[in-house]
């Protein structure tokens, strides 16, 4: 959209899928430095800010998400936890289901396993796992469960 007038609207969706894309190269880099982690940290609040915008609570529960996923990341548990929690939140309150709800199960084992609370992290991949039957898509469910294994 360089050369062209777009409306607000559409700029901040751009921002928004840019900045997500953008922080899951930083995420699968394997060699990150410290600016690197601090740009993961940016760019995944940025995204959530212009799904804010613009998107609906489906994207702002994948923003949630990104978001935990880098804190956990970073070890950074506080941090980790609350995008995860306000993730299912949003999960929950709007009836998201599927992969979505999956991930946000994920994202609070995950967030469980770096602050060393076992039994919570073990509660939450308990339910992450039963999340992972509903997930309609195979290809998802594939993808989900390698994600999961990873804990």
């Amino acid at each position: 959209m360089e050369n062209s007038i777009c409306t607000k609207r559409e700029w901040h969706k751009k921002q928004a899928i840019e900045n997500f894309n953008d922080c899951w190269d930083l995420i699968k880099k394997t060699d990150r430095s410290q600016d690197d982690d601090l740009r993961m940290i940016h760019t995944a609040h940025a995204s959530r800010f212009h799904w804010g915008e613009v998107g609906t609570p489906v994207e702002f529960a994948r923003g949630e998400w990104q978001i935990s996923r880098v804190y956990s990341l970073l070890g950074m548990f506080e941090s980790a936890l609350y995008h995860a929690t306000v993730s299912l939140n949003f999960c929950k309150e709007n009836n998201i289901r599927d992969f979505d709800l999956a991930f946000a199960y994920e994202a609070i084992a995950r967030a469980h396993s770096i602050g060393n609370n076992l039994e919570l992290q073990k509660k939450y991949r308990r339910l992450a796992d039963q999340s992972a039957k509903d997930i309609e898509k195979e290809s998802d469910r594939n993808y989900f469960l390698s994600e999961l294994q990873q804990l």
